[in-house]
């Protein structure tokens, strides 16, 4: 990935260490007064999700991307044509309530905002997918470290070599995120995760990076690097910043998307997607 799309080092200076006890709506309340960061630790027990906002005459392109590739693109709702409201938060503002987004044109990183009121089009269909942090809850109540969270770090995220089924004008390389676990909470990680298949559910590789086509797990194309120990198992789930892969490379006119590890938060709760 070149320097204009590859994350920036990020950092939780301005989401404090009480951050995992907001409710969603005070999270969203601080993201719309500027507060900034990535969300992993954010409103324990609440819904995070990945945004993806594309002009109509996309959006069914988008849709049937995210449905014939349901791992990395679980869509949790859609929104009519210039709606900035989903169900998932009634009264919250897609437009205002994240801590960062990103705007694209012809597949160009354009601009990073705190809010796109201004960049806002009535023909955007926004779709919300579902995202890993949300499972993080489930994995750390079996034990599983969250290696990222005690580092105060954004999550790493790496484009494979593994591309998505294409969808109409769509197409890309599915991104994954990556956890390093110890040997014995592997099981954990992956059970605990596979009950959550709204939210991408099981890992989809573990071990070797190679295997994934990543060549240097010390440089994430999203995210930070985050240090293992020396037991630990690179375990690799599917990512929601997939369809922005699939914006860089299929090249739409415009879209906005929020910034990678940045979420939107929902008012749903986690264990509402767990499947037993």
């Amino acid at each position: 990935m070149n320097d204009t799309v590859q994350d920036r080092p990020s950092s939780l200076l301005e989401i404090d260490g009480h951050a995992h006890a907001w409710t969603p709506n005070e999270a969203r309340a601080r993201f719309r007064s500027g507060v900034s960061g990535p969300t992993a630790g954010v409103a324990a027990g609440h819904t995070q999700a990945n945004l993806i906002s594309v002009p109509a005459d996309w959006a069914y392109d988008m849709l049937l991307f995210c449905q014939r590739n349901p791992k990395p693109c679980p869509v949790l709702d859609v929104t009519d044509a210039g709606s900035w409201t989903t169900p998932l938060a009634p009264g919250a503002d897609l437009r205002t309530d994240l801590p960062r987004y990103r705007v694209w044109e012809h597949g160009e990183l354009v601009d990073e905002p705190t809010d796109v009121v201004h960049r806002w089009r009535h023909d955007l269909v926004s779709f919300l997918i579902g995202c890993s942090f949300t499972f993080e809850w489930a994995l750390a109540e079996a034990g599983v470290p969250m290696r990222h969270i005690e580092q105060g770090r954004n999550v790493s995220m790496y484009v494979t070599g593994r591309q998505c089924r294409p969808a109409g004008r769509l197409h890309g390389p599915m991104v994954v995120s990556m956890r390093p676990v110890p040997p014995e909470h592997l099981a954990a990680a992956i059970r605990e995760s596979s009950l959550l298949p709204a939210v991408h559910g099981s890992p989809v590789h573990c071990g070797e990076p190679s295997g994934l086509g990543i060549e240097d797990l010390a440089r994430p194309d999203f995210g930070d690097p985050v240090d293992a120990a020396p037991d630990d198992i690179p375990v690799f789930w599917a990512c929601g910043v997939t369809p922005q892969a699939a914006v860089m490379a299929s090249r739409p006119p415009f879209a906005i998307t929020h910034a990678p590890g940045r979420m939107f938060l929902t008012d749903t709760r986690d264990d509402q997607y767990r499947v037993a």
